[in-house]
């Protein structure tokens, strides 16, 4: 019985987990910035080389440079034509924001990059678990992102194309569906 009733807490606390992260996304996307897009929101880097400041503004010291195009990020806080953003790794900073990209990107679970080997990242031929793998992709890995429905995203990489779980990547937030 204790056991059943545990179980039974534990099914609960998990769907009220679950519902608070869709509240919470919901709730994140409903601010919105000067510029009137929302606020979180991911991106992408536009240029090869872009500094990251530790202030809005060319007066403020470079704290880091980003040597990759396409790059997603995501912008948390706006200020005139400057866009706090913050990586994969949590390192945040400003940017101009000529130097960013509407378009939409990600990256593999790179939460798991420090993890044992063998871990990967399935992408499959349809948006559905029990569809064929088309590649594995291994955490840190790259993807342009063409479409999210909430729980998969179209994704492509080094020519190999298919659908990955929303949840294994960073780049698009948990029930976050756009085209």
């Amino acid at each position: 019985m204790r056991s059943k009733v545990l179980k039974s807490c534990l099914a609960l606390a998990i769907a009220l987990a679950a519902s608070l992260g869709t509240v919470e996304f919901a709730h994140a996307q409903a601010a919105k910035g000067p510029s009137g897009l929302p606020l979180p929101r991911f991106v992408t880097l536009k240029s090869k080389r872009v500094n990251l400041r530790i202030g809005p503004g060319t007066d403020y010291a470079v704290s880091w440079m980003y040597l990759k195009s396409g790059l997603p990020v995501e912008i948390i806080q706006e200020y005139d034509n400057w866009r706090r953003i913050r990586d994969a790794d949590g390192t945040e900073g400003w940017v101009n924001q000529s130097l960013l990209s509407g378009q939409r990107a990600a990256i593999a679970a790179p939460w798991m990059k420090t993890k044992a080997k063998g871990v990967f990242v399935n992408l499959r031929r349809e948006a559905q678990p029990s569809a064929s793998v088309v590649a594995k992709l291994e955490p840190g890995v790259m993807l342009t992102i063409g479409e999210c429905n909430g729980d998969w995203c179209r994704a492509e990489t080094d020519g190999a194309a298919g659908w990955v779980a929303q949840s294994e990547i960073w780049g698009a937030y948990p029930g976050e569906a756009f085209k």
